[in-house]
């Protein structure tokens, strides 16, 4: 009897240890949980929230892999991570996705959690580029307000790690958590690359300039490099809307701006500053160095084989091109040389549009002391 007894106890030892160990157990990773989720709502962009969930996510939850699908059918969430200097494609864990088709085919109507063990056939879409596939996995579907976003995907070695049958509350409230903050991201890049964008001609705005012309002033000073300006108009465009017609006028703003583009590197700055007028900032590079640029975007505008309704259309632009010439103590402020250096070449574009048109003219050298020189156009 004291032996049936000493047994019972024991055996009721044994499950009070178990059911503590797991209380510790939940209570850690209920901690751990919080600060993981306290980190996501305070990050400030969507390519930090990536690297959250991606890395950080690891460690928190002692995952062996984790990979994140976006869905991305317009490639505007590649944009904005590009913008952000984000190096999007080199990073194994984010798969971005041209359509719903891959979540569909999961999960159809029924956004629920699929736990259980990793299958080629049906799970490979998730993990797509890891040489060493996980044993046991957990793909939750991201979605609000009946969309589907993407998918978070976990992944364990460890064959049980994710079941079937385990409880899945833990997982569907980060699961919530992760989705608004998703959103959240989503629509803040959205609302800042509008704010910033010209919505016609899909590059930067007059605002984006204001806010960048100083930015590139200062890295002149401090590196004591040049910066060109180059203030483009296109010539007699109100006779194109007159002749043609208001979306002929808006095809000829957009055709120009990309051919603008085309001509300038990554790292220039090309903004709409009103109408059909656009500046472009042209960092490194002296005042020979600017104006080949502007003879070149000048040559290729006047070549453009444009029509419209079947209708030819010949296009020419006029430039003003200034430079800031930076010294190690300069006598303005970053202000004072960025509302001068956009002077200088709208200066310049006058001339050049009173000279004839389609053709580029130099404007004053913008220096850091107070003596400036005027060069011939």
């Amino acid at each position: 009897m004291e032996e049936d007894i000493t047994t019972d106890l024991h055996v009721l030892q044994s499950h009070l240890d178990g059911m503590l160990d797991r209380v510790q157990h939940n209570s850690l990773t209920l901690k751990r949980f919080q600060v993981f989720e306290m980190r996501l709502l305070n990050l400030n962009s969507l390519a930090e929230m990536i690297d959250h969930l991606l890395e950080d996510a690891k460690i928190f939850f002692d995952l062996d892999v984790i990979s994140f699908c976006l869905i991305d059918e317009k490639a505007e969430i590649a944009g904005f991570l590009s913008d952000d200097d984000y190096d999007y494609q080199s990073n194994d864990g984010l798969i971005l996705l041209e359509d719903k088709e891959l979540l569909k085919s999961t999960f159809g109507i029924s956004p629920t959690p699929f736990l259980g063990s990793y299958k080629q056939s049906s799970c490979v879409g998730f993990f797509p580029k890891l040489d060493r596939k996980p044993v046991s996995i957990a793909i939750i579907p991201l979605s609000r307000r009946g969309k589907y976003l993407g998918s978070l995907n976990l992944g364990s070695y460890k064959p049980n790690r994710f079941i079937n049958d385990m409880a899945t509350d833990f997982i569907e409230h980060m699961v919530s958590v992760v989705s608004i903050c998703l959103e959240n991201n989503l629509n803040y890049e959205m609302m800042r690359r509008t704010s910033l964008i010209d919505t016609l001609t899909g590059v930067n705005n007059r605002r984006f300039l204001e806010q960048r012309i100083g930015e590139e002033v200062d890295r002149g000073q401090r590196n004591e490099e040049s910066l060109s300006c180059l203030f483009l108009d296109i010539d007699h465009f109100k006779s194109v809307n007159d002749t043609y017609g208001h979306q002929a006028g808006d095809y000829i703003l957009t055709v120009v701006a990309g051919v603008i583009k085309q001509q300038l590197r990554s790292n220039d700055v090309l903004a709409r500053y009103g109408g059909e007028e656009f500046v472009a900032l042209l960092s490194n590079l002296n005042e020979p160095m600017g104006y080949d640029i502007a003879e070149r975007i000048r040559k290729s505008i006047e070549m453009l084989p444009l029509a419209y309704n079947d209708q030819k259309i010949s296009v020419t632009i006029s430039i003003g091109l200034s430079t800031y010439q930076p010294t190690k103590s300069p006598a303005f402020s970053t202000a004072e040389i960025s509302t001068e250096l956009i002077h200088s070449a709208d200066s310049a574009l006058y001339i050049a549009k009173n000279n004839g048109r389609n053709r580029v003219s130099i404007g004053e050298l913008v220096l850091d002391i107070t003596e400036k020189t005027r060069l011939a156009s």
